[in-house]
């Protein structure tokens, strides 16, 4: 998930990869919550003790004790991450960071903030990782404001685990006439604030003509977008592509919405670091990289129906 440089996404960059269609598992509700309290993590209760735990020596000390990783997360993101019915935290993200808790012998916890704080309380030690469909890109890693072009702090380091891209939906049967981006130019978006969805309509807004210009509102949540254009406040919204699929699957029992055109911008989703913590993103890579040849990775991937964004190595600082 970015405010500029802390967002899901960032601008017009090429990327690579597209994210296949999405099949749902089971009748999961999108379901928020509030900005800053903090959840009881994935709640796996079965992860494996240090002793077990192949690679709990990589891990730095301090974290090793504490047998916890402290992650920040939008939890409002679904399917990436999100509370269940019962208010569990779940997801992609849980689920993967389940499978890595048991090669590191640590539960990783998530605590929930707007998405355009996790970079900032990462850097202010509120959290060890950040993990939040946070895409990987160039200006995240030199700590670079893209709006601005500004140097805003240090950056952080991105351990890559998944590939996902944007797309624009509308209420179900209106606005046809929406196919891309530069079909918006006169007409209004929303999107949560400090993604790529907000950066492209800025940019694209810019290239727009004869005075139409896109209109842009932005949200602290996915949730509270989807629910401006699901009243007609809107003509459309943008998200990353699995979002806006689960969104067009389930709301309203599928008759809410509907994707529009192609995805764009399709770009590695990275789990954000600390440039100081090394250890813990060469750990963090060293068990992602496992749970792929183990094939737990591809178990969490094809129960969420994302497989066309599935990864088969970890990488560090692979956004362009």
């Amino acid at each position: 998930m970015t405010a500029s440089s802390t967002r899901r996404t960032t601008a017009a960059r090429s990327r690579f990869a597209a994210v296949g269609s999405i099949a749902v598992a089971g009748a999961l509700l999108l379901a928020g919550c509030g900005d800053q309290t903090k959840d009881g993590g994935s709640d796996s209760s079965d992860t494996a003790s240090s002793s077990s735990a192949p690679l709990a020596d990589k891990l730095p000390k301090e974290i090793r004790d504490k047998g916890v990783i402290k992650v920040g997360s939008d939890i409002a993101y679904a399917p990436v991450e999100f509370k269940d019915s019962s208010g569990k935290t779940v997801g992609i993200d849980p689920d993967l960071a389940d499978a890595m808790g048991k090669q590191l012998g640590v539960k990783f916890e998530f605590e929930n903030g707007t998405f355009d704080t996790l970079i900032t309380g990462l850097r202010s030690d509120r959290y060890d990782i950040a993990m939040s469909a946070m895409t990987d890109t160039k200006d995240r890693q030199e700590g670079v404001d893209s709006d601005t072009g500004k140097k805003v702090g240090e950056g952080v380091d991105f351990v890559d685990y998944f590939t996902a891209g944007v797309s624009i939906y509308t209420q179900k049967g209106k606005n046809t006439d929406i196919k891309t981006w530069s079909d918006l130019c006169g007409k209004k978006i929303v999107v949560q604030r400090g993604t790529v969805s907000e950066d492209l309509a800025k940019s694209e807004s810019k290239k727009c003509t004869g005075g139409k210009k896109i209109a842009l509102e932005s949200f602290d949540n996915d949730q509270q977008a989807q629910t401006r254009l699901r009243a007609g406040g809107a003509d459309a919204g943008s998200s990353d592509f699995p979002v806006a699929a689960y969104a067009v699957k389930t709301s309203g029992g599928g008759n809410d919405f509907q994707l529009v055109g192609e995805q764009v911008e399709a770009a590695p989703y990275g789990i954000a670091v600390a440039k100081k913590d090394t250890q813990l993103r060469d750990a963090l890579q060293a068990a992602l990289d496992a749970i792929i040849k183990n094939g737990e990775y591809g178990k969490v991937i094809k129960k969420w129906g994302v497989e066309a964004g599935a990864v088969t190595q970890a990488t560090v600082n692979g956004g362009k």
